[in-house]
């Protein structure tokens, strides 16, 4: 059931979050977020060949083992980095349980 009435003004990015929230789609969407925040953090977008995200853990699967090395060594700041991201992406649907923020990050 919709938290908004008909009749309320809402900003855009409130009716799109009540619409994913209302919709299968949150879980989704929130994923996607996630991934964009890793482009952001890692800056290895262009290096990055599959990525995957479940109860917290993203897992990231590189071209270069070499680079996947180097990644793995700052994964804690690269992984503050995609929650501070996130924390302030307008868009990410916090109040999500199944898709929430990044508590382990995987790198190979």
């Amino acid at each position: 059931m919709s938290r908004l009435s008909p009749k309320t003004a809402v900003s855009i990015g409130d009716a799109l979050k009540e619409m994913f929230r209302s919709s299968n789609a949150g879980a989704t969407h929130n994923t996607q977020r996630i991934f964009a925040a890793w482009d952001e953090a890692s800056g290895a977008a262009p290096y990055t060949v599959r990525r995957f995200f479940r109860d917290g853990i993203l897992y990231i699967t590189m071209k270069s083992s070499v680079l996947a090395t180097q990644l793995s060594m700052q994964k804690n700041t690269i992984m503050e980095k995609i929650n501070a991201i996130l924390a302030d992406d307008p868009l990410f649907i916090k109040e999500q349980s199944y898709s929430g923020i990044v508590k382990v990050l995987r790198i190979k």
